[in-house]
């Protein structure tokens, strides 16, 4: 008997791979230039195409910007955070607003402890920050990160 349940890899796949084949990223070579895109190495993306791997979670940003996958959702489906941090975290925005909650903060009472999560999170609020002054123009093939 089989397990029918997919595994995280499969879920990151079944959401990234999509993404990136809207944002330009098919036919021969398409890989490759993902893979160039987003720093990752080819043999990253074929796994991460295949559904075999998880990409080091320092790539998030970039396939988020490449494919204009909320950043938040490759938070949750790579396990990074939970979908109830990220439920605790938009609540806490709301009632936050002009509180000053730094991120450290804010990581704390997410429970984010582990150091790479916690560098993770504050890049994400940073690059959220810079996004609100200069947006990113989805309707171009490859993406924002192509276009660097």
């Amino acid at each position: 008997m089989t397990d029918a349940t997919p595994t995280r890899a499969q879920r990151f796949a079944a959401v990234v791979v999509p993404a990136a084949e809207r944002a330009g990223y098919t036919g021969h070579g398409a890989k490759a230039r993902f893979a160039r895109d987003t720093g990752m190495t080819d043999s990253s993306v074929t796994r991460l195409w295949q559904g075999t791997a998880l990409p080091d979670v320092r790539f998030y940003e970039a396939i988020a910007t490449t494919t204009g996958i909320d950043l938040r959702t490759l938070l949750v489906e790579g396990g990074v955070l939970s979908p109830e941090s990220l439920q605790s975290l938009s609540e806490t925005d709301r009632s936050q607003v002009g509180s000053g909650l730094t991120p450290e903060e804010a990581a704390d009472r997410l429970g984010i402890h582990d150091e790479v999560g916690r560098q993770l999170f504050y890049a994400t609020i940073e690059r959220l920050k810079r996004l609100q002054d200069a947006p990113i123009d989805h309707a171009e093939p490859g993406g924002a990160a192509a276009q660097m």
